[in-house]
């Protein structure tokens, strides 16, 4: 039990010292902001239409548009991949 207690301390510790910005041993990986709008509007979409393909609100879509809010975790990589192979993403959604 003591080896998992330090192993889940240490990683505990590790998410601390992370979200603290400093640096840690372990590899992060952190997706490029994309704009949304831009997206949208190279794919010739509405923002129905978007939301609709990619299974997102239309007031989520709305808000990421504005700048009210950003885009994080899936929905952000979701983006990203929407980004390069949008029509890879739409085959696999459709």
């Amino acid at each position: 039990m003591t080896t998992a207690f330090e192993s889940i301390a240490r990683g505990l510790q590790e998410a601390i010292d992370l979200s603290s910005g400093k640096k840690i041993a372990a590899r992060t990986h952190q997706a490029a902001q994309v704009d949304v709008a831009q997206i949208r509007r190279d794919l010739g979409l509405t923002q129905m239409e978007f939301a609709a393909k990619f299974c997102i609100s239309v007031s989520t879509l709305r808000h990421w548009e504005r700048g009210d809010r950003k885009p994080q975790g899936p929905a952000l990589a979701l983006l990203n991949v929407v980004a390069k192979e949008p029509q890879a993403v739409m085959r696999a959604l459709s």
